[in-house]
């Protein structure tokens, strides 16, 4: 059958990912800090909203870009927030998650041969999606000593005739680095120089500390050639939802909107009664949540720190990158003595491109009391292997 497969589909490795969280389901007692998932539920009040829609019969399509009214707070959140403005009418659309905002992205853009920059470490489905949209996915190392933020000069020197996008995620999946209105200053000259369009995936924009999330779309000409991808997944608990919104000019979103309409229809309607509630009464509940992050984040940075691990402190997202050079293994090594020997899981830091290898993902979205037994079981390790 492999010879009436798709060449890009079959050429795709399956995620580096889900061979972690298979070892960890192998045993028992494993502490896992490999899902890019908070360990809250979905607020009360925006599942009563959902089972109040349904009781009320509210199962139908909607419109294909999403209600009016979903559209419309999306807008008046982002322009509050951000202070970037959107149309509703036109700029805004509702997508089955973030991931198939990113998806539509590409493939309304991707000429085959295209190159797409992609700055790694990185999420790790970029680089797939590109590939399937018959793009070239080009990496742009990112490094500790930088916080991971993306360096002007080295997106110059990985830009060829053929650059067409570049994919922006700040706060980081899986680093946790994030960039100022300071440091996308330079970097929006380069998209501007090279007349590159912007997708910048902004997920965590919410889960900051000490300093507020600066949108690129946001930065001096930027708007128009930049589409900002989120969602509601990670800031309010709602990634079994499947939730997410693109915005962009009315162009780019009109072209993935057609893309859309030919393959899911619609969000869920019960899903997008569920992200109105969130963004309209939620907003407490996500500061609440943010702040148990960030506890969580200094203890694991201390912690791993404390094993002999150096760590950059990750100032977005809900994960820390420490590096495991020092040990002498690889990240895969690393990791799979770690969750065999230790029951701990995490994501060896390979798998995300780029300045991944000697590095280890490790979420802390998950509670205190587990986050410690980790690392008394990571540090014994460590002790174990010196």
């Amino acid at each position: 059958m492999s010879d009436y497969l798709s060449p890009s589909a079959r050429a795709i490795k399956p995620s580096g990912i889900r061979r972690f969280f298979d070892l960890a389901n192998s045993r028992k007692d494993v502490i896992t800090l490999g899902v890019g998932e908070p360990d809250f539920v979905t607020p009360w009040h925006v599942r009563d909203a959902c089972v109040a829609s349904l009781e009320a019969g509210k199962t139908q399509y909607t419109s294909n870009a999403g209600t009016p009214e979903l559209r419309g707070a999306i807008g008046q959140y982002l322009n509050d927030s951000f202070g970037v403005a959107y149309d509703p009418a036109k700029e805004i659309l509702v997508t089955v998650g973030g991931s198939e905002a990113i998806d539509l992205a590409l493939r309304a853009l991707i000429s085959p041969g295209d190159e797409i920059l992609v700055p790694e470490p990185s999420y790790i489905s970029y680089s797939p999606i590109t590939t399937l949209s018959g793009g070239v996915a080009v990496g742009v190392e990112t490094f500790a000593e930088h916080a991971f933020k993306l360096q002007a000069d080295t997106l110059r020197a990985a830009i060829t005739p053929r650059s067409k996008i570049l994919i922006l995620s700040y706060p980081s999946n899986p680093t946790g680095g994030i960039m100022t209105y300071e440091d996308w200053l330079p970097i929006a000259k380069v998209v501007e120089e090279h007349d590159l369009v912007v997708i910048s995936d902004e997920i965590y924009a919410e889960l900051t500390y000490g300093s507020k999330h600066v949108s690129f779309a946001s930065m001096p000409g930027m708007k128009d050639r930049t589409i900002l991808v989120s969602g509601f997944s990670k800031a309010f608990a709602m990634t079994g939802w499947r939730i997410g919104y693109a915005c962009g000019h009315p162009e780019l979103i009109g072209t993935m909107l057609k893309i859309h309409q030919y393959t899911v229809m619609c969000a869920s309607n019960m899903a997008q009664v569920a992200a109105l509630e969130a963004l309209t009464n939620g907003m407490e509940e996500m500061y609440r949540m943010m702040e148990s992050y960030n506890q969580r984040r200094r203890l694991v940075v201390k912690g791993l720190r404390d094993i002999g691990l150096q760590c950059h402190e990750p100032q977005g997202a809900f994960y820390a990158f420490p590096s495991i050079a020092s040990t002498g293994l690889s990240s895969e090594e690393f990791a799979e003595r770690l969750v065999q020997e230790h029951g701990v899981a995490a994501v060896p830091g390979n798998v995300f491109g780029l300045g991944g290898e000697g590095h280890l993902r490790c979420s802390y979205a998950t509670s205190v009391t587990q986050l410690n037994e980790a690392l008394d079981r990571m540090g014994a390790f460590v002790h174990k292997i010196r």
